[in-house]
């Protein structure tokens, strides 16, 4: 049994879900997010929850039952409240600049780094070395900065690089003489 599949799903006030087809959507003050169901878990819009329970009493029913579960309470979590990630850049001389629906990083490479930001979130740079991402899909945040990440990862002996606001970068001691 899924201890996290059996909870239901609470849906706040100003937010409507509704299954047509095989699609939940889920429309709230921030926008609509929309989810492909899986024919091995059943789902229920009841009066202010869903419910997810498996379809039948296979392995694999139970398998995704949990993770449905998740995938449904963050469409619900998206539209009204939405998701952030930060990222903090160390390292001297590098920095990042949001310029419209580009983020301009400038990593120590011969070239500056241009990412065009994708539709549906938003990149703030509050200073030079902090990058804020924002958005309603929890996907498409963490997917946005892992790409930012992966130009700079944080190294460990001077832990330089790109991280994640409150990661923690084992550090390494150099060479001794």
């Amino acid at each position: 049994m899924s201890r996290i599949g059996k909870k239901p799903v609470t849906i706040p006030s100003g937010v409507t879900a509704n299954i047509e087809g095989d699609t939940l959507s889920v429309k709230g003050p921030k926008g609509t997010l929309t989810l492909g169901l899986s024919d091995l878990i059943d789902y229920k819009v009841e009066e202010g929850e869903i419910s997810v329970k498996p379809a039948n009493d296979t392995r694999a029913a139970r398998n995704h039952w949990g993770m449905q579960r998740t995938l449904v309470s963050n469409l619900v979590e998206g539209v009204t409240a939405g998701f952030t990630k930060v990222l903090e850049i160390t390292g001297v001389g590098y920095r990042a600049q949001a310029q419209g629906k580009t983020l301009k990083l400038q990593l120590g490479y011969s070239h500056d780094v241009n990412l065009d930001v994708p539709e549906g979130l938003e990149v703030k740079t509050p200073d030079q070395t902090t990058v804020e991402i924002s958005g309603i899909d929890k996907q498409a945040v963490g997917q946005f900065a892992a790409e930012i990440r992966r130009w700079r990862k944080p190294e460990p002996y001077k832990g330089k690089g790109i991280k994640y606001r409150g990661e923690y970068i084992f550090r390494k001691e150099g060479k001794k003489k």
